[in-house]
């Protein structure tokens, strides 16, 4: 590899990328700590496994620089194939973690195929789209786009991980980008508000609302434009209608009880101080103890006194947020901030749109971890399982995303020229 390479890396991602490392090592490392036991740092610690990880990620992530951009998009589809695979295996040689038959354990050493699927997933849109017979403004080539993202979805939901799941829906993303109408983001804006209040509210007084909405807008729309036909709102009210009926099927048949139970607590159905509830209110003191500029490195006294579950994956910003502060907190939203911003920004100069789409795709991937994980934290969306990328502890998820990021740096790179 020439300098003239290593100059057209795009160094800003690199550095956001090896701060938002290094920081989870450090409070991993502080959400572990245990003062009555050694307080050397060890390798078989999880910060110590999280800094393995790492250097595994760095020499594949070397070799990932050298492989030509065409080489990914010619295997795309073979990729995501392995990872249905992988996913489908789960039924049979999966390992059951934490209610989820989510992992393989080899020897000791275990792994999340819904991390693969991340890519894989990422990749077959990505190359699809970049099919010249796809017009992703067509129906046909939108709902082709749509069973990509399904098939890998219902095989987590079924094992069952709707957590995990859920990510999958950002790829839907990627598609806006590319010429799909504004209108589906609307409708599935208006879905998502309708499954929540039926959630909350009786499913009687959501129809009769969705009626006269309906009708008022007919009765609007008549008023300026006499030729306009009632036919397509009466189709709107039915569907509306039949995706309200379905939404306590859905809700109990997607999601465990311990999911929805947190679920009931988030939208002030159910109150549980002590029980699922506790979760929340723990990691809630957590973040609020912090104050300003916190309490300082190993010195939070809810991390030390593990009032906070998972508190090295699913609620590492509890950790975060108590010992450095507002100021701490601030600052590891903004390189995540900065992260995204400079990927999308370089994505818009490519020319290659298998390039581009697979770019978007990355950035749907950290955004949608990201703002669910510290959402999770604030007690603003139900606990699912989701971590905090290259912060959280987690071997998977942090080879992942670090994959990613080479595979990022060597689409930006190949951009501006051939080595």
């Amino acid at each position: 590899m020439n300098k003239t390479y290593l100059y057209r890396l795009d160094w800003l991602v690199i550095l956001c990328y090896l701060s938002l490392v290094l920081f989870g090592v450090l409070n991993i490392y502080s959400s572990t700590f245990d003062n009555n036991l050694n307080k050397d740092f060890v390798l078989e610690s999880l910060a110590g496994k999280h800094i393995i990880i790492f250097i595994v990620s760095l020499v594949i992530g070397s070799f990932i620089l050298f492989i030509r951009a065409q080489f990914f998009q010619q295997l795309s589809y073979l990729i995501y194939f392995i990872s249905l695979l992988l996913l489908f295996g789960l039924f049979f040689f999966g390992e059951t973690i934490n209610s989820a038959t989510s992992w393989y354990i080899i020897k000791g050493f275990s792994f999340q195929p819904s991390e693969i699927a991340k890519i894989g997933t990422a990749f077959a849109i990505s190359r699809y789209l970049s099919d010249f017979n796809t017009d992703i403004k067509e129906f046909i080539s939108l709902f082709k786009g749509l069973i990509l993202i399904f098939i890998p979805s219902t095989l987590i939901i079924l094992q069952p991980d709707p957590g995990s799941a859920i990510i999958f829906g950002s790829f839907f993303l990627i598609f806006f980008r590319e010429g799909l109408s504004f209108k589906y983001l609307t409708f599935s804006f208006l879905g998502l508000i309708l499954f929540v209040s039926t959630l909350i509210i009786s499913i009687k007084y959501i129809i009769v609302l969705i009626t006269i909405v309906s009708f008022l807008i007919f009765y609007f729309f008549k008023k300026s434009n006499k030729k306009t036909k009632i036919f397509p709102f009466l189709i709107f009210l039915l569907v509306s209608s039949a995706f309200v009926l379905s939404v306590n099927f859905i809700f109990n048949s997607v999601f465990e009880q311990r999911h929805r139970d947190r679920f009931n607590i988030i939208l002030g159905l159910v109150e549980d101080s002590k029980g699922l509830g506790y979760n929340i209110n723990q990691s809630k003191i957590a973040i609020g103890s912090g104050g300003f500029t916190g309490k300082g490195f190993l010195q939070g006294t809810q991390t030390k006194g593990n009032f906070v579950p998972e508190q090295q994956t699913d609620y590492i910003f509890t950790t975060v947020a108590e010992e450095w502060g507002f100021i701490g907190s601030s600052f590891l939203i903004l390189i995540f901030v900065i992260l995204i911003v400079r990927m999308v920004n370089q994505a818009e100069k490519q020319t290659n749109i298998f390039q581009r789409s697979f770019i978007y795709g990355i950035c749907c991937l950290i955004f949608s971890h990201f703002t669910i994980n510290i959402g999770m934290s604030l007690g603003l969306i139900p606990t699912v399982g989701i971590p905090l990328p290259f912060v959280s502890s987690g071997g998977s998820t942090l080879l992942s995303f670090s994959l990613l990021i080479f595979i990022y740096l060597n689409f930006d790179s190949n951009r501006l020229g051939d080595w």
